[in-house]
C-alpha cells in the first residue's frame, strides 16, 4: 500500500470521524488498518480489470494502438496506488 492510500484513509477517517466515536479502539483499528485498504485494494484490481476488459473491436492497426493504450493505463493505475499482483 503506498502514500495515496494512506492519504485516502485519513480523509475517510476526517468525514466518518463523529461515526465512529463510540467504537472500541479495537474495532477501529481492525478496520483502519485491515479492512478498508484490503477494500480500496479490492476496488483498485476491480478499476483495472475493467481498463483490462475494454475493447473497441477494431480489424486494424487502430487495435493495436488502442491495447497499447489500456496496458499503459493499467501500469499507471498499479503504480499510482501501490499494487502488485
Amino acid at each position: 500500500m503506498n502514500d495515496r492510500f494512506n492519504q485516502l484513509l485519513k480523509q475517510v477517517e476526517e468525514e466518518t470521524n463523529a461515526e465512529y466515536q463510540d467504537e472500541s479502539r479495537r474495532k477501529r483499528r481492525l478496520y483502519n488498518e485491515i479492512l478498508l485498504p484490503k477494500f480500496a485494494e479490492l476496488i483498485v484490481w476491480e478499476c483495472i480489470g475493467i481498463v483490462e476488459g475494454i475493447s473497441p473491436g477494431y480489424k486494424d492497426y487502430r487495435d493495436q494502438i488502442e491495447d497499447a493504450f489500456r496496458r499503459d493505463c493499467v501500469e499507471e493505475i498499479k503504480q499510482h496506488f501501490g499494487v502488485e499482483e
